[in-house]
């Protein structure tokens, strides 16, 4: 568990839980999921000591529930922000590791790994809870969480080499549900970046699919990208229902609860407004890229199956003329192979060079009528 005051323009850590909250900023307490039930009785007296109300014992189970959707939550004192942000390439190694130990401890067969596109492979999430008082923020994050490490890093570069009083001021964050904000809009962030990776993977195999020729077999990978594309659309879709219904709060709360003086607690609530709206509107874009992904994924299998459609045809269509050129050559000959004993030209020396004349010439002008009518050509590609 770590413990972090942030003032006005600079930031610390502390071993201890302060006795209260300082006058010009608020206090940080994170901790890992693992180890909440080793801290909850701190926890409790954080939030009674320095938020003025314990938790509720349904939100403590939230926020323990690494399974929690997205969800928004708030009583008279606190609010309650639970987010998914999305796992790491690290996190989901580790995880496709441990299960494999758990099938091989129990000797069990060991399922072959997911194939397909690796991209799709990451869209797994981790839920991180967040519990916003006045001057006091909780947050429960899995273990390592890049979040929270890499923005008390950020925190700590930009109050050291920050140039002025001002300048840092404007770095640091403004209260706790600045500190929210700011995080989950890095949250976000990942999943815009993991979009460009998507959509370059999902392209490749579109160019798969539409080679002439194809022989795709990755069908049950496929199955499971678009299966994929549906998880990550329902998630941002939970994401942007937690995160707008906790903008609408912000916009019902009362000045005093930002600031003192009316007019910088008009700022302050106009700039979280305004973050929660970016925020929100980064969701909007990621599940739009969801969506658009899953509809150009059904509609090249539905091209590529069009496809196969047109060389089957083609094939039957060249395979139907040929059968047409030997049908009257059929009929010749079974015509002279009848048992009749006077049959004309049957008994000529030149009987046989003039029905296979014949048959030539009819079978080549019958190639030549269907080459004619495309009957026997290629479809272009």
């Amino acid at each position: 568990m770590q413990i972090v005051e942030f003032t006005a323009d600079t930031l610390r850590f502390s071993d201890a839980l302060p006795a209260k909250a300082p006058a010009d900023g608020f206090v940080w307490v994170f901790v890992d999921r693992d180890e909440l039930p080793i801290h909850q009785a701190l926890l409790q007296q954080a939030a009674q000591q320095l938020g003025g109300s314990a938790l509720l014992d349904l939100h403590r189970q939230d926020l323990a529930n690494a399974l929690h959707p997205s969800h928004y939550d708030f009583t008279s004192i606190y609010d309650l922000v639970i987010f998914r942000r999305l796992a790491t390439q690290a996190e989901t190694r580790a995880e496709a590791e441990h299960d494999a130990a758990v099938t091989a401890y129990h000797g069990q067969t060991r399922t072959k790994p997911r194939g397909g596109l690796p991209a799709f492979n990451r869209i797994s999430s981790r839920a991180v809870g967040f519990v916003v008082f006045d001057r006091l923020l909780i947050s429960v994050h899995p273990r390592g969480c890049y979040t929270a490490k890499s923005f008390i890093e950020r925190s700590l570069t930009d109050a050291k080499f920050s140039v002025d009083a001002t300048s840092a001021r404007n770095r640091i964050p403004s209260g706790p549900a600045d500190l929210v904000l700011r995080m989950i809009n890095a949250m976000v962030d990942s999943y815009l970046d993991v979009r460009k990776e998507l959509t370059t993977q999902l392209e490749h195999w579109q160019a798969e699919l539409l080679k002439p020729n194809s022989r795709f077999i990755n069908w049950g990978s496929l199955m499971g990208a678009r299966s994929q594309l549906h998880v990550l659309e329902d998630l941002c879709d939970e994401q942007h229902d937690a995160i707008q219904e906790w903008l609408d709060s912000l916009r019902e709360q009362p000045m005093s609860s930002f600031a003192a003086n009316d007019q910088l607690a008009q700022s302050r609530r106009d700039q979280l407004v305004a973050r929660a709206r970016d925020v929100v509107e980064h969701i909007q874009r990621v599940v739009h890229h969801a969506r658009r992904l899953e509809q150009s994924a059904e509609t090249v299998v539905q091209i590529h199956f069009s496809a196969q459609s047109n060389r089957t045809n083609d094939i039957m269509r060249t395979l139907t003329a040929l059968t047409a050129i030997f049908l009257p050559l059929n009929l010749i000959a079974g015509i002279f192979g009848m048992n009749f004993e006077f049959i004309p030209l049957l008994h000529l020396p030149s009987g046989f060079w003039w029905a296979m004349g014949s048959m030539a010439l009819v079978a080549l002008t019958l190639a030549v009528v269907f080459w004619r009518k495309d009957y026997l050509a290629r479809t272009r590609r």
